[in-house]
């Protein structure tokens, strides 16, 4: 449930492996990591905004570990 309301969402099973890395790495289940997308996303839907939030993840993990820092 997504603001009270039942939500299915179909994603590949790669970007369901980045959403639970994600979730684990800031300490919360998946579905309340995805609660957040969700309040953030505006009018995209939920699945696009779920790909999207995974691809903005995977490039700031790149351009950390490009700068050296990480």
């Amino acid at each position: 449930m997504l603001q009270g309301h039942s939500t299915s969402v179909s994603l590949e099973d790669e970007y369901w492996s980045e959403l639970r890395r994600m979730a684990g790495e800031v300490g919360v289940p998946v579905g309340a990591l995805i609660a957040r997308i969700d309040v953030a996303r505006g009018p995209a839907n939920l699945s696009a905004s779920l790909r999207l939030a995974v691809l903005a993840d995977l490039k700031a993990r790149l351009k950390v570990a490009g700068d050296g820092s990480g």
